[in-house]
């Protein structure tokens, strides 16, 4: 999918869609009905644009047009201008027959207009967006801001935003959108999202540290997540801020919420509104009333209940994976094998992660899934069709258990796993069932690791989970495909396209209560402060510190488990810090690739020597480029050439990527400049 038409038909148009929309949130760009980019030529023909865009339809003449487009005018800069309008309209109305009146780039009087609707000019619907949403309830004002804010590209007016015509403009869409970011947080901090609106606004206050309403927020927000430390912490380095730089003393905004920090004033723990849950228990009843103990239907419904009970983040994740165990293992004994399959088949839970939170409850369901596929009668394809069209329940049980296999073998050696993703897709695809195929494609990007540098075939498995799900309105897998974009495209370097990811994951998530989507989001706004050097170290290592109280109590040990060293490893190689560790920091499952450089940061050469030497190749995942990277340094450290020759050989196919930026979370920067070392190291004498 081409990257830009998410600027277009993703962003919200009202009227009269078959004109042109136009973007200054931003590089300047126009985009058709179909939200494909129009060429617009020239540098100059953008100026042009942009120059009528912020008159806002009024008339621009064409003496002003040239003398804001030129310093030095040349002799034919009126004609030259007129060039430029008439090969504008071509690209604008394509369309329009010869010699008839232009419809969008108008003539009137002494010059130009760019006349169209409000609903057209992106920073025009920002306008109206961050204004509507002062008017709604939080929960609404969180999704109405979140999509708006997924709305720039960049700085507005990008190649523009110096020349004195666009300035002024420019600066004032730049502030509308900083205090759009603190009403989102606002709101979030409304609805209870206190660690959400947190990792946000660390970002936020890291690149504007004058302002105090950033510092405010995110102290509350710290606050309420029970971290009185931290916010009394974020106070302090504000008030030390603004009086090293600006000589001012904090203003009553900040002064009045330390001294309430200080005294746990009560109305700062200001709950979430909570239902009441008494239509729950009223069904509940009627079920345990209606069905029998002993009913088969009892299952199945349990299978979908644990669906539903697995997205809800928390405590609701690990018991989900539990009883799900539990409900498969009843099932069997049932003795039915189509019962089994639906009941296996039902946990369609999106999964982003490449390695497993319980490696062995999903090796039981991949065992029963193997079990089940073995009872099922095998069909030849095409099935036997129900009236309709609709296939035949056992080709589609058939490739859940298929996914299923896929999605609980992720991150393993299991050869399996690969052959079970594509039987599944095919399957799903044949039988042209959405709901089926979303779930199929989940077990392929689970499945997409075969070796380094994939990340552009994971964002074409985003770009058509979100096509997919947006046309049949399956939330849950399209917001795994925007996550599964923010990754690629962070792994590309992309990082103004995982900001429109990210922002459409958070506004989804918001609006179908789907916490855990926060705990990605979160990481990677620690990411992107810390790769796109926003913030010095010190700064960057406070982002992902926040960020991984965002694990805490999600219910994914998979994520959680020495993921915060690695990413604080990760900082402080590329920053050339010392590691700093202490010696009973967990370092999960990455302790292999860990060890060795520990060791040599503490001058331990041979221990750090044999340490490679056990060092296994990484696991195929989100991480292994990184991996790969830190047994590269260790190698390069230790003048290993084997090792060396194996990580240029497993790292060169991702030689444009940012090496572990395709989690979402982390980097050690570009994999080419390791592949130089790698290489130079490699050229010289043995």
């Amino acid at each position: 999918m081409d990257e830009q038409r998410l600027d277009g038909p993703r962003q919200r148009r009202t009227v009269d869609d078959a004109l042109p929309g136009f973007g200054v949130l931003g590089p300047v760009t126009a985009w058709d009905a179909g939200g494909n980019t129009i060429a617009l030529k020239g540098p100059r023909h953008r100026s042009v644009l942009a120059r009528l865009i912020v008159a806002r339809g009024r008339v621009v003449p064409v003496s002003r047009l040239v003398d804001d487009l030129w310093t030095d005018p040349p002799g034919d800069a009126v004609g030259a201008v007129r060039t430029f309008v008439a090969a504008l309209r071509r690209a604008l109305e394509p369309g329009r027959p010869p010699r008839s009146p232009a419809r969008l780039l108008v003539t009137d009087g002494p010059g130009y207009a760019l006349r169209t609707s409000t609903d057209a000019v992106d920073a025009w619907r920002f306008e109206g967006a961050v204004a509507a949403a002062g008017t709604l309830p939080p929960k609404e004002a969180a999704v109405r801001l979140e999509e708006a804010l997924g709305w720039w590209r960049g700085p507005a007016y990008a190649e523009f935003a110096d020349q004195p015509w666009a300035r002024a403009d420019g600066r004032r869409l730049t502030e509308l959108r900083l205090h759009a970011v603190e009403l989102r947080a606002e709101a979030l901090l409304s609805v209870g999202l206190a660690d959400r609106a947190a990792a946000d606004l660390r970002a936020h206050a890291a690149e504007h540290p004058w302002r105090e309403n950033a510092w405010r927020l995110l102290a509350l927000a710290l606050y309420r997540t029970g971290r009185q430390a931290d916010a009394l912490d974020v106070l302090r380095r504000a008030r030390a801020l603004l009086a090293e730089h600006l000589g001012v003393d904090p203003g009553p905004g900040l002064r009045s919420l330390e001294a309430d920090i200080l005294h746990q004033a009560d109305h700062l723990d200001r709950p979430p509104e909570n239902p009441t849950g008494r239509v729950w228990e009223q069904v509940a009843a009627a079920y345990d009333r209606a069905v029998a103990p002993d009913a088969r239907a009892r299952l199945e419904s349990t299978a979908g209940l644990l669906r539903n009970l697995a997205v809800t983040g928390g405590s609701g994740l690990p018991a989900a994976r539990e009883h799900r165990v539990a409900a498969i293992a009843a099932a069997e004994e049932l003795g039915d094998a189509e019962l089994t399959a639906r009941v296996i088949g039902a946990y369609d839970v999106p999964a982003i992660w490449t390695t497993l939170d319980d490696p062995e409850q999903a090796a039981h369901v991949v065992a029963a899934a193997e079990r089940t596929l073995a009872a099922l009668p095998t069909p030849e394809f095409p099935a036997e069709l129900e009236p309709g069209g609709t296939p035949i329940g056992q080709e589609a049980a058939r490739a859940r258990l298929l996914a299923t296999i896929a999605l609980e073998s992720r991150g393993t050696p299991l050869a399996r796993g690969p052959q079970a993703a594509r039987q599944a897709e095919e399957i799903a695809r044949r039988l042209d069932d959405p709901v089926l195929l979303a779930f199929a494609l989940n077990g392929a990007f689970m499945q997409c690791f075969d070796r380094t540098g994939l990340a552009p075939r994971r964002d074409e498995i985003g770009a058509e989970l979100i096509a997919l799900s947006a046309r049949h309105a399956l939330a849950d897998f399209e917001i795994l495909g925007h996550l599964v974009r923010l990754q690629a495209r962070c792994a590309l370097g992309d990082f103004t396209a995982a900001d429109r990811h990210a922002a459409a994951a958070d506004a989804l998530a918001v609006r179908h209560e789907r916490p855990l989507v926060g705990v990605f989001t979160g990481w990677y706004a620690a990411l992107r402060l810390d790769a796109t050097g926003q913030a010095a170290a010190t700064e960057a290592e406070a982002a992902y510190r926040d960020a991984a109280g965002l694990l805490h109590d999600a219910g994914m040990p998979g994520l959680a488990e020495g993921l915060l060293p690695l990413a604080l490893l990760c900082l402080r190689l590329r920053h050339a810090l010392p590691l700093r560790f202490d010696q009973d920091t967990n370092w999960g499952p990455y302790d292999p690739w860990a060890h060795p450089l520990l060791l040599l940061d503490g001058g331990h050469l041979p221990e750090a020597a044999e340490a490679l030497h056990a060092t296994p190749e990484p696991p195929r995942g989100l991480l292994q480029e990184a991996l790969w990277c830190l047994t590269a340094r260790a190698a390069l450290a230790l003048g290993d050439r084997q090792v060396m020759a194996r990580a240029h050989a497993a790292l060169t196919p991702a030689a444009g990527e940012l090496a572990g930026a395709g989690s979402g979370l982390l980097t050690l920067g570009p994999v080419s400049a390791h592949l130089t070392d790698l290489a130079t190291a490699l050229a010289g004498t043995a």
